[in-house]
């Protein structure tokens, strides 16, 4: 398959990340086909897209008539057969072997001999998830920076099975986005969070140790290295059980104690302080405050 012949793109899983390339793919011109398990879902990606269009509006960034030409090209269903057709598919569903498993025998009827079908996931082998759909040659990662519409950045990641091909046009959809996509191995972490993850727990066991506070080590990292966020801001940003789970993955997979979630992060996960979704966690994100 060649990029041109892409016309049609199919999203499964609208949470932060798959309503993140939703966006970017209507906005690039692409019918997008959103599948997820509830209207509800959908109710919330579509709220998050229309505000985040509007705000591209506000400072000029597009049109009005490209807000909605790009509305009109994304369609909802929570039935996967919806996306019978599409070219090119991506999954952004939860981040679980099983989960996803699941998901890509329920594809199976759905993709076509050339349909390409991607995963976002951040943590998992891509090798592994080839293994586990029909045609692994056709089967690619392709990880995307949260929030999409804002973050350049793109990895694509081939698994052993995948052909020289597919990684191609997975790249050249990357740039069709907008986006600066660099290729990687299917290695624990890719490239960014290989260097992020042990980065964000180095910061933690600072904080854990009382060498400083949360607020001093952000300002450290931002003043003295250059960073947009500190990272115990881009945790609560990202989600402290987002960085306990993917930390915890990488461990396990590669015994490396660089990769361990500290004791402090555990605890902050079972409290319950799970960062700004949650109105606490390394910060304090209530009306209060």
């Amino acid at each position: 398959m060649k990029l041109e012949e892409i016309k049609t793109i199919g999203v499964v899983g609208c949470g932060s990340m798959g309503s993140g390339i939703i966006q970017v793919a209507a906005q690039a011109g692409y019918q997008v086909r959103v599948v997820d398990t509830t209207e509800a879902a959908w109710t919330r990606a579509d709220k998050t897209i229309r505000t985040s269009l509007e705000r591209m509006l506000k400072k000029e960034k597009i049109t009005e008539e490209e807000r909605n030409d790009a509305l009109a090209r994304i369609s909802f269903s929570t039935d996967v057969n919806t996306l019978s057709g599409a070219q090119f598919i991506i999954e952004a569903v939860f981040e679980n072997i099983d989960v996803k498993k699941e998901l890509y025998a329920r594809l199976e009827p759905v993709c076509g001999a050339d349909t390409i079908l991607a995963t976002n996931t951040s943590s998992l082998s891509i090798t592994e998830m080839g293994s586990l759909v029909k045609n692994p040659a056709n089967f690619v990662g392709m990880h995307f920076f949260n929030p999409v519409p804002m973050m350049k950045l793109v990895e694509i990641i081939p698994a052993i099975q995948t052909s020289p091909e597919t990684t191609a046009v997975a790249l050249e959809l990357g740039k069709s986005f907008g986006k600066s996509p660099i290729t990687c191995k299917d290695t624990p972490g890719f490239v960014l969070n290989r260097l992020l993850v042990p980065y964000m727990m180095d910061a933690i066991r600072l904080l854990e140790d009382g060498v400083a506070s949360a607020e001093d080590i952000d300002t450290a990292m931002k003043l003295g290295a250059g960073m947009p966020m500190g990272p115990l801001e881009l945790q609560d940003f990202a989600g402290v059980d987002i960085g306990y789970y993917v930390g915890d993955i990488f461990f396990n997979y590669t015994k490396d104690a660089r990769f361990a979630p500290p004791t402090l992060l555990r605890n902050m996960v079972k409290a319950g302080y799970v960062g700004r979704k949650a109105g606490r966690g390394f910060y304090d994100y209530s009306e209060a405050k």
